[in-house]
């Protein structure tokens, strides 16, 4: 979280206000219709936000209190209760989400300062800062407001986080010998970012606008062109998270 703990809590504000509002268009029957991501309904996608708020809630606990309380029990626990939430009603799934939203909103407002200081660990395992948590929901929240697939795309996105995301995929994906060397370069020349293991290699150049970009880096619908170098279709990249 490059940015400070209040600029990156108004992000996570604004992009759970982007998300519900997203839910809210939904009619019932399109809860059931494929989301962006593979084998999910747009009910998962709800039901995952939902349930990765109150995960994050566990962190803050955590950071407040000293006593360990991972984000999930498990990973079949995490997958069981997506599957649960979303078999569940609209109106119940809807209910849930704006439930958690405010249970974890609650959270941030009451963690101490000292606190943002103590460590924690993600559901992958990575110990970070309890600072991290609120750019962990920043993620959530606008990527899968996309992945919902009705009517938001990174256009939508703000700038600024359009540009954390980037930062973060590239962070994610340097060094790593399973991506293609790709340097991201966005249209004005005033940002680049380099993917994958160089390695002597020289890398493909892929500009455009700053949200196709985000969404080309994190694997999702491109709303506007890109251009890579050589004019061919840019390097398919590996998973982000």
């Amino acid at each position: 979280m490059s940015a400070g703990p209040t600029v990156v809590l108004e992000q996570a504000a604004k992009g759970t206000a982007a998300f519900e509002a997203a839910v809210h268009r939904l009619t019932d029957s399109g809860f059931t219709r494929p989301s962006y991501l593979p084998g999910w309904s747009r009910a998962h996608v709800v039901a995952h936000v939902a349930r990765n708020a109150d995960a994050l809630v566990n962190l803050l606990a955590w950071a407040r209190t000293g006593v360990e309380t991972p984000m999930y029990a498990s990973g079949d626990q995490r997958a069981r209760e997506i599957e649960e939430g979303a078999r569940q009603p609209a109106e119940k799934l809807r209910a849930e989400l704006l439930e958690a939203d405010g249970r974890l909103a609650e959270e941030f407002a009451a963690l101490p300062d000292e606190c943002w200081a103590a460590t924690v660990r993600t559901a992958r395992g990575r110990e970070v800062p309890a600072s991290q948590v609120p750019w962990m929901r920043v993620r959530e929240v606008w990527v899968h407001a996309v992945d919902l697939d009705i009517d938001t795309s990174f256009d939508d996105v703000p700038h600024d986080v359009c540009a954390a995301l980037v930062d973060d995929v590239a962070a994610s994906l340097r060094g790593r010998t399973d991506c293609p060397s790709v340097r991201l370069r966005s249209e004005d020349g005033a940002r680049t970012w380099l993917l994958g293991d160089s390695g002597g290699v020289e890398p493909v150049v892929v500009s455009g606008d700053l949200p196709s970009l985000t969404a080309y880096a994190t694997g999702r619908p491109v709303p506007g062109p890109l251009y890579p170098t050589g004019g061919d279709s840019p390097p398919k990249l590996p998973a982000w998270l």
